[in-house]
């Protein structure tokens, strides 16, 4: 047996595991200190983002109130910390500073809000200012020209009724039907749609209205006309037929 060979084997082995041991106390040293620099820079840095001037036993939702309350504060901070944010310089973030901004003045943040967005809009457009002229009608006073014209069957003709005279008599019922005015005298204005002539003629369906009654024994005609339905002196086009109903069944009116 080989005795040499055998403790030349077991001296190497021992060598080896003394260098490896030496190795592991080389190394632990290192990661212990490199973990404690680790964490005193962490905690370096998250000191850093709080300001000297901040008080850490102090509520720092006070700071953001004194902000947002007291202009002389505010503009202290701002001269004095122009790379800071209030909410940053006492360690809080910006939805604190939002919740202490709506809690203390609410209405003025939504008058900033909605000067932001309009500064925002107009930064977005390039469109010209409306210029607005004085109008000589309101909009109260104007008129639709449809409501005013009505059609017959065909629709080759269209009708329009102006009044001329109304009558004296105080309406029965207002309290069930509301303000109305007799009608007197009309103008009725016909145009044929194919050839664009104009008809015009007056009536005068009182006087229509007592003939039918005494020519045929009854009258359809309904006089009485709501003041709604009175537009700048014409009649709306639902009114139409019942006022020159009698004046069309004795073909005064054709229509």
């Amino acid at each position: 047996m080989d005795l040499k060979r055998y403790f030349g084997k077991i001296k190497k082995k021992a060598e080896k595991s003394k260098q490896e041991h030496e190795t592991k106390q080389e190394i632990k040293p290192n990661i212990v200190e490199e973990t404690k620099h680790e964490i005193i820079e962490k905690v370096d840095a998250s000191v850093k983002n709080i300001l000297d001037f901040v008080d850490p036993k102090k509520d720092p939702h006070e700071y953001l109130r004194r902000y947002v309350k007291e202009s002389k504060y505010k503009d202290w901070f701002n001269r004095n910390y122009p790379n800071y944010t209030i909410y940053a310089a006492v360690g809080l973030s910006i939805s604190d500073y939002l919740n202490v901004k709506r809690e203390l003045s609410p209405e003025s943040e939504t008058a900033d809000e909605e000067k932001l967005i309009k500064d925002k809009k107009s930064a977005n457009t390039n469109f010209k200012p409306i210029i607005t002229h004085e109008t000589k009608t309101s909009f109260d006073e104007f008129v639709d020209e449809r409501t005013l014209v009505s059609h017959n069957a065909f629709g080759n003709k269209e009708m329009k009724i102006k009044i001329l005279e109304v009558s004296d008599e105080i309406a029965p019922l207002t309290t069930k039907f509301g303000d109305r005015i007799k009608i007197n005298q009309i103008i009725v204005t016909i145009k044929h749609l194919q050839t664009q002539q104009i008809e015009e003629g007056e009536f005068d369906i009182e006087a229509i209205e007592r003939e039918l009654i005494e020519k045929r024994h009854y009258t359809s005609t309904n006089r009485w006309v709501p003041t709604q339905d009175i537009k700048n002196g014409y009649v709306t086009n639902s009114r139409h037929t019942t006022l020159i109903s009698d004046a069309v069944a004795l073909d005064y009116i054709t229509f």
